[in-house]
């Protein structure tokens, strides 16, 4: 089972809102923006990669700016901004040498991370350019942890203590759809995308279709979504009268992830209309789906959505599980 780490999460509460996610970068020509230093030298660990390690440093170890370094090589592209990450995490107070949280490593209780500026820098700044398989230590700040106040009561962190992580990067979900880009039927909305991948969306002139049309604009070639799976995107929603976005998990700086069924049967599950388009679908695809009432929300008005609405939904599907 997979949750929100406890400190990561009272640090979003005291840090400033997500910023907007860059998705550029690959292994080849990834720019990690800290390095090792002095701080990550004195932090000594062993122990296999996804096994609960041996952790050693002498105390204190503090540093005024976040470093990292490599204890296990990984393979593969290099983490990006805005990107996914699966995390099994040991976390220790630096000036201490207090554990703050750790991992069962069974699998019980992975971390999921979005790559980004908030809840905690640092963490991300340490992890940048990473490979699914690494280990990283990360020392990080006290600016870059809580931010400019410092600490945290709760976890027992004083305004002036450096965090030290031990972070296993288990699994990263794509940061954007992939896949070949395919023809669309005419009549769909079109989409164009941004550097970053973010959707702009045109809807035709004229009244909606009546059924539910779904078109794969990119088709990737990952896992297929099947009915159940936890579905980790990123999405636009238009309503297709107004022409107005009423959400995007872009704009809210982070990817979300929903259950790939009917959510008046399965708790975190979708609209019927949303369920359909995402079942049967393959990682890394880009699919636009056209949502009459009847597959959406019917007559009833919620939040920002007229009652007796088309909505209209491009999705990334960034990865499965």
């Amino acid at each position: 089972m997979r949750r929100a780490s406890a400190l990561i999460a009272s640090a979003g509460l005291l840090v400033a809102a997500l910023t907007g996610c860059s998705t550029t970068g690959s292994a080849a020509d990834c720019d990690a923006p800290v390095s090792a230093g002095a701080a990550t030298k004195l932090v000594t660990v062993d122990g296999d990669f996804g096994k609960a390690p041996t952790v050693d440093f002498p105390t204190p170890v503090k540093t005024t700016t976040t470093q990292a370094s490599e204890v296990i090589d990984g393979s593969g592209a290099g983490l990006v901004h805005g990107q996914q990450v699966t995390l099994e995490l040991s976390i220790y107070n630096g000036t201490t040498g207090a554990v703050i949280e750790k991992s069962a490593y069974d699998g019980t209780s992975q971390t999921n991370y979005v790559l980004a500026d908030a809840p905690l820098k640092g963490l991300t700044d340490g992890l940048l350019c990473a490979q699914v398989g690494s280990r990283m230590v990360v020392v990080v700040a006290p600016e870059d942890a809580f931010g400019p106040q410092g600490g945290s009561e709760q976890f027992g962190v004083g305004k002036d203590d450096s965090l030290i992580f031990v972070a296993d990067v288990v699994k990263a979900y794509l940061p954007r759809a992939d896949g070949a880009s395919q023809p669309v039927a005419n009549g769909l909305p079109a989409v164009v995308l941004a550097e970053d991948g973010t959707p702009g969306i045109t809807i035709p002139s004229g009244a909606p279709p009546a059924k539910l049309q779904i078109g794969v604009l990119k088709k990737g070639n990952g896992a297929e979504a099947a009915e159940g799976d936890n579905v980790t995107v990123h999405y636009t929603g238009v309503v297709w009268d107004q022409k107005t976005v009423f959400d995007s998990s872009w704009a809210n700086g982070a990817p979300a992830t929903l259950v790939a069924a009917v959510g008046s049967a399965t708790q975190a599950g979708v609209i019927p209309g949303f369920a359909k388009a995402l079942i049967g679908q393959t990682v890394g695809s880009q699919i636009v789906a056209v949502i009459p009432p009847d597959e959406g929300y019917g007559d009833s008005a919620q939040g920002s959505i007229p009652a007796g609405s088309t909505l209209v939904f491009v999705v990334d599907i960034l990865g499965i599980g």
